[in-house]
């Protein structure tokens, strides 16, 4: 991390210090209440609107249903980054993107950045994870950190498959992504083998890779995921009568850097509404299978005898457009991209209760440390959720006093050519790019128009000031979106003399091979003007 940062060396032993890190781990005074066990179950590219309705029309997801009767559920939680490894980075550090300067998919957080997991383990509690993490840097395909770091090279490559549906399987095969099942089990065998046995309180970790659209190598050896998957099984769970196809713009009215994005997300031709109709269907499905395995870490947990002790969270890096916005994917700060969901259940938990103020995936770091009654840092831009979920006032509970109005989403990686930035308070989504200046800026009253199907950025030039002042309070973003773009350069050209005379070779053959192979020398000419 450069120093000058708000979250350098120094910065990150306050935080260390101030959430005690160094301190012995807590043991329960005579009189004092239990701490409870705490599961997370962390989904990739769950829409939140299916949570609640009218989006709960669509499927049949009977475990995120008991969840509502027996807890809450957020209506408005959005993802700090619409992509997986910021996304992941922000809940387990409980900073915003900005500040951790996790980029893209090849840039989270180092290695060894002590997460709200390593200090719950620090004051006494068992921790265990089982499945995809996501949040350090250094993963994800060369194609994808390519893609984010020549995102402003003056050229449109089409970086992805697709979006197609396959069915396979039959009526009563129901484990169709074998892997995330593998994963579940093993935590199913760890809930009831080891800790059923515990005598400290336990954090649980699951992460699927459900409902995430599954790769496509029809496009090629570097090929995205571009696949919607599911079975007979699964599709049985989806009220095709209930599916909304989306509604479009053409593609001269579209915003340029959606057109980039459905561009680059390879989007841009033809769709039938039966193709769009199929898309959304299997997307459904998989989102069926993933409730299913939210489902078995429930039952297990009831057939422990862990049930009553144990507070479950339900969340999602991201959503998934599922062609809304002629998109497929996230890397978008629509409400299919951006809108997580967001569920608590357990001891001291309302049941039955619908929270519409806005939250993200930053206040799962706090929430985690007040379960666990573990002093909170008071630099964290995430806020606990456990007043709204026990409906007391934050001032009463929190020195930092009430949560802001309003949440911070921002996004610096592939498929976008700009940084974005999304401000979401009220009725009002507020969308501004790079310097805040060069790109058109983007208002959406999501009560009058939930659809997000007209800009009234300019209608309102008012509210877009008031709202583009509370934004650069949080962040000054000009200044980061400059950061990033030096970042991107020195990157691709740090990684471009790594590769020496095989560079034309590795570049042409990306995921945009179908696009570079047809005039390598334009692209290559392209990528030398930028530099």
């Amino acid at each position: 991390m450069r120093d000058g940062w708000p979250l350098g060396r120094v910065g990150l032993a306050l935080l260390l210090m101030a959430a005690g890190a160094g301190a012995r781990p807590r043991t329960a005074a005579p009189g004092d209440q239990p701490r409870y066990n705490v599961v997370l179950v962390a989904c990739d590219s769950l829409d939140g609107r299916l949570t609640f309705f009218p989006g709960n029309q669509t499927v049949d997801l009977p475990s995120i249903n008991f969840m509502k009767r027996h807890g809450t559920v957020f209506l408005n939680a959005y993802t700090n980054s619409p992509i997986c490894c910021p996304s992941r980075a922000a809940m387990w550090s409980g900073l915003f993107t900005h500040l951790t300067e996790s980029w893209n998919n090849f840039k989270g957080l180092d290695p060894d950045y002590v997460t709200w997991m390593d200090l719950m383990e620090k004051h006494g509690y068992r921790a265990q994870k089982f499945g995809k993490l996501d949040f350090t840097s250094g993963h994800h395909s060369v194609s994808n950190r390519v893609e984010a770091w020549t995102r402003d090279v003056n050229f449109l490559l089409r970086q992805e498959g697709r979006p197609m549906v396959k069915l396979t399987g039959h009526r009563k095969q129901f484990r169709v992504m074998g892997k995330d099942w593998q994963t579940t089990d093993k935590a199913v065998n760890w809930i009831k083998e080891e800790a059923l046995n515990f005598s400290q309180p336990f954090v649980l970790y699951l992460g699927l890779n459900l409902p995430h659209p599954y790769p496509s190598p029809y496009a090629g050896e570097n090929c995205g995921s571009s696949t919607f998957l599911t079975s007979p099984y699964w599709l049985e769970k989806v009220n095709y009568e209930a599916i909304k196809i989306p509604k479009w713009s053409s593609l001269s009215e579209m915003h340029p850097v959606d057109y980039y994005s459905s561009y680059t997300k390879n989007c841009t031709g033809e769709f039938t509404k039966e193709e769009v109709r199929n898309i959304r269907a299997f997307y459904y499905a998989m989102c069926a299978e993933t409730d299913a395995m939210l489902g078995e870490i429930i039952s297990a947990l009831r057939d422990a005898g862990l049930l009553g002790k144990t507070i479950i969270i339900f969340t999602a890096d991201h959503g998934e457009l599922a062609m809304e916005h002629r998109q497929f994917y996230k890397m978008s700060m629509y409400e299919g991209s951006s809108h997580v969901p967001l569920l608590v259940m357990g001891p001291g938990v309302r049941k039955q209760q619908q929270i519409p103020n806005v939250v993200s995936l930053v206040d799962i770091y706090p929430t985690m440390l007040d379960i666990a009654r573990i002093p909170v840092p008071q630099n964290l831009s995430g806020y606990s959720l456990t007043p709204l979920l026990h409906e007391k006032a934050e001032s009463e509970t929190s020195p930092r006093g009430p949560r802001p109005s309003w949440v911070l989403s921002e996004f610096h990686g592939c498929n976008v050519n700009a940084s974005v930035y999304m401000l979401r308070t009220g009725k009002w989504k507020y969308i501004t790019y790079s310097d805040g200046s060069s790109v058109l800026p983007q208002l959406f009253d999501l009560t009058a128009d939930p659809d997000e199907l007209t800009n009234v950025a300019i209608k309102f030039p008012v509210t877009v000031s008031s709202l583009d002042k509370i934004l650069r309070s949080v962040v000054n973003y000009p200044k980061v979106s400059s950061s990033v773009q030096e970042y991107n350069k020195h990157q691709f050209i740090s990684w471009k003399q790594s590769l020496g005379q095989n560079y034309s070779n590795v570049i042409a053959n990306l995921r945009w091979h179908q696009d570079w192979l047809k005039d390598s020398k334009k692209y290559e000419n392209a990528i030398d003007k930028w530099l």
